[in-house]
């Protein structure tokens, strides 16, 4: 028997074979043959076959299917929103209303969708070979680029429009208002825009110049934009800059590298010696900050809003009235706190990613977000809800805390041990080697699972009752008082 017919029969077991054993019996837990159950965190059933390698959940407006770590299919109707996955992160596809991307190896995609002018768009890409983008109500918007040779990109590369032909020989970039003409690529190029024009001969010498402007703000107040003065000779030799001009921040800063870089302005003094990893001398005089440095960033003193003493790798504590961040012997110990009312965050970490504690508090509400890791051996979260969720193994979920992908796919293969509580419906759930041994509980029941269910419990507000080989052996009624005489 081959292993495809193997993996059928099994299925067909799973559907069949033991919910008939089950009788009357809701929900079948023959682990890891299959289970059926309902879920702890929220409202939903889910359904497991052989082991982690099948599992169909179902929840209050979600659909998921997946055969880790091959495919994963969910399907969420209520916002039209559809995912599919194969071999992760292979082969992607997303789609949410009109709007799809598939993506191979992050090397070739094709999407769809609207833009916010409501024009229909298709892209394709070959990464780096072929870039192509369709708009069915707008030609303007339709590019074309086969790179090296020739092309035409919008909106790529960080970049509004891109144009080359036999590229590094010629392209034309534009950011905004600012055009760039670039000539034997990054040696030769010629810009212009927004009151700026320059030129550079890359490295032998450069030159910009940026008259004052002005721009309306969200609050629809004009406020000044500064300009600036540039010019570097033998880069990265020798600098010397002008900005914030027509501001009340004007600086002027000279580098000669690697001997000796000063920046002045009203608000900061800036003076280096050996830069950027000899002596620094830093006055702040809006933050009222004195700083003082050597081999930065690995000697540091610095007084006044901030307060930093830091010894790399041996001892660091940087704090002020917001953030703190402190390490001994980096990076075998480190921890990070951050205050932006309402929300405290805490982070403590024991070599890099070995362990990690997060806690995220909102200090209005008292509610309480926490995740620790601890690599290999588990995960465990605490939601802001109440929800708790421990996991025994943990091979990538230490690495990849924030991935969805990573936990639907991947994470029940190795996934001995997993906990459930839910403190808002009072149900808890425990299971060992994909229902070998599965525990539910609920403030009205409780059932307990051992060995592909050949050992069952159950007890309700009905009674109590035990089965053996899927076999009902005893069944005790609840108990009831007797009226007294």
């Amino acid at each position: 028997m081959g292993p495809l017919t193997k993996i059928l029969v099994l299925l067909l077991c799973s559907a069949w074979v033991f919910p008939a054993l089950a009788e009357e019996d809701d929900d079948l837990v023959a682990g890891p043959l299959y289970a059926e159950f309902p879920l702890t965190l929220s409202s939903g059933y889910r359904y497991e076959a052989a082991g982690p390698f099948y599992y169909f959940q179902q929840s209050e407006s979600q659909r998921q299917w997946a055969i880790p770590p091959l495919f994963c299919y969910t399907r969420t109707p209520d916002v039209d929103w559809t995912e599919l996955e194969i071999l992760y992160p292979i082969l992607t596809y997303r789609r949410f209303g009109s709007e799809s991307r598939l993506q191979l190896v992050q090397l070739l995609s094709f999407s769809r969708g609207q833009t916010q002018d409501e024009k229909g768009m298709r892209k394709f890409t070959l990464f780096p070979i072929y870039f192509q983008q369709r708009s069915s109500n707008n030609p303007a918007l339709n590019y074309t680029a086969v790179g090296p040779f020739y092309g035409h990109l919008k909106d790529r590369l960080f970049r509004d429009d891109i144009k080359y032909f036999m590229f590094p020989l010629y392209s034309e970039t534009r950011k905004k208002d600012v055009v760039t003409d670039n000539y034997l690529y990054p040696f030769f190029d010629v810009h212009h825009g927004n009151a700026m024009s320059g030129w550079q001969f890359w490295p032998v010498f450069g030159a910009e110049y940026k008259a004052p402007t002005t721009r309306t703000n969200m609050m629809d107040e004009v406020e000044t934009v500064g300009g600036h003065e540039k010019f570097f000779a033998a880069w990265p030799l020798y600098f010397k800059d002008w900005t914030g001009l027509g501001t009340t921040d004007p600086q002027s800063s000279i580098t000669i590298m690697p001997f000796y870089s000063h920046t002045e302005s009203p608000l900061r003094d800036q003076t280096s010696y050996g830069w950027p990893f000899g002596f620094n001398s830093i006055k702040d005089y809006e933050r009222k900050i004195t700083e003082h440095d050597l081999f930065w960033p690995f000697f540091e003193v610095a007084r006044g809003e901030k307060t930093v003493d830091r010894y790399f790798p041996f001892y660091s504590r940087a704090f002020n009235t917001n953030k703190e961040s402190d390490f001994i012997l980096w990076p075998l110990y480190k921890f990070n706190r951050l205050l932006s009312p309402p929300v405290e965050r805490r982070r403590t970490r024991l070599a890099f990613f070995l362990y990690s504690d997060t806690t995220e508090k909102n200090t209005q509400t008292g509610d309480t977000f926490r995740r620790a890791d601890f690599w290999p051996l588990y995960t465990y979260r605490h939601e802001l809800d109440g929800n708790e969720r421990l996991q025994v193994l943990a091979i990538l979920d230490p690495l990849f805390p924030n991935n969805r992908s990573m936990e639907r796919e991947y994470s029940p293969i190795w996934s001995l041990w997993k906990a459930e509580k839910n403190p808002k419906t009072g149900a808890a759930s425990q299971s060992l080697l994909w229902n070998l041994y599965r525990r539910e509980k609920t403030p009205q029941s409780k059932k307990i699972s051992l060995f592909f269910g050949l050992f069952q419990y159950q007890s309700s507000a009905e009674g109590k009752s035990w089965r053996v080989f899927y076999v009902k052996t005893a069944h005790k009624p609840p108990r009831t008082e007797t009226p007294k005489s």
